[in-house]
């Protein structure tokens, strides 16, 4: 048995890095899934669930770290992803995580500049740059924000959703605040729904950034971001040095080296944008 079939690149990429270290699913472990939901009321419930059950180690990423931190603090967490570890108090610090959690950091405060630098090249007259988060997302990544926003002469337009019912009325927001550009960067809501995000942004003639590639793969204009399925392949790694008797504490969290910029002409062409050569340049994908 290889392990289970599942929808998320992610936790696939984890079971072949386990296979790849010699893990046989069924015979050296198995899996409880949770999470995935993007309502994050629900995953205190998910998180004590996986503490009930008395699993080994727990994997997690992003927002729902912190959940399972507020569960747990002796069973070992591994991170898949999380923007500011030690800023959100996850951990201590890069070098000595010095509590149950581990893992990889994904960088993804460091790439927000990044990010509005690039929607400053494909759109240099616009003024303003909508985000569409979530309210709990937006508290925590406001001043990482606008602060190189305002470097790059750029007014922040908060757009906070609660379900994906509310996409149609965000972009409607944005279009009638006069917008220039848009960043999406609420995953658990927004990636299911790809495709719908993407046309919502070309009908309203915008310039869109989003964070993983599968974005870009259903129509959205550019995406940037680590290279996720590496990260979690990664987390492998941590899994087995601590099913090895290694502890959390002493693993010293990692930082991702592989970063990922899809471009899609296709979509470019058809809001009749251009894309400037040093952004073809830098792509390591160009959907045409």
């Amino acid at each position: 048995m290889t392990g289970p079939e599942t929808r998320s690149r992610g936790v696939n990429a984890l079971l072949r890095g386990l296979r790849e270290l010699g893990y046989v699913y069924g015979q050296d472990f198995v899996t409880e899934p949770r999470g995935g939901e993007s309502n994050s009321e629900l995953w205190p419930k998910q998180a004590s669930e996986l503490v009930q059950l008395r699993v080994d180690v727990i994997v997690s990423a992003g927002l729902m770290v912190r959940a399972c931190k507020q569960a747990t603090s002796t069973i070992p967490i591994v991170m898949a992803g999380n923007g500011d570890p030690v800023g959100e108090g996850l951990i201590q610090s890069l070098a000595h995580p010095g509590g149950n959690i581990t893992g990889l950091a994904d960088q993804s405060v460091d790439l927000v500049g990044k990010r509005l630098g690039m929607l400053k090249e494909l759109a240099p007259s616009a003024k303003s740059v909508a985000i569409i988060s979530t309210p709990e997302r937006s508290q925590l990544i406001q001043e990482t924000i606008e602060a190189p926003a305002r470097k790059l002469g750029l007014k922040v337009l908060w757009l906070d959703i609660r379900d994906a019912g509310e996409l149609d009325g965000a972009f409607r927001a944005a279009s009638q605040a006069g917008a220039g550009s848009i960043l999406v960067g609420a995953m658990r809501i927004t990636l299911p729904e790809a495709r719908r995000v993407a046309e919502l942004a070309a009908a309203s003639r915008l310039s869109a950034m989003y964070n993983p590639r599968p974005y870009a793969e259903a129509g959205g204009l550019i995406s940037y971001n680590t290279d996720i399925v590496e990260i979690w392949r990664r987390a492998a790694v941590f899994v087995d040095k601590i099913l090895k008797g290694a502890k959390p504490a002493d693993l010293p969290v990692e930082q991702p080296t592989k970063f990922e910029l899809v471009i899609n002409l296709k979509t470019a062409k058809a809001i009749g944008l251009t894309i400037p050569p040093s952004l073809l340049q830098q792509a390591d994908q160009i959907i045409e």
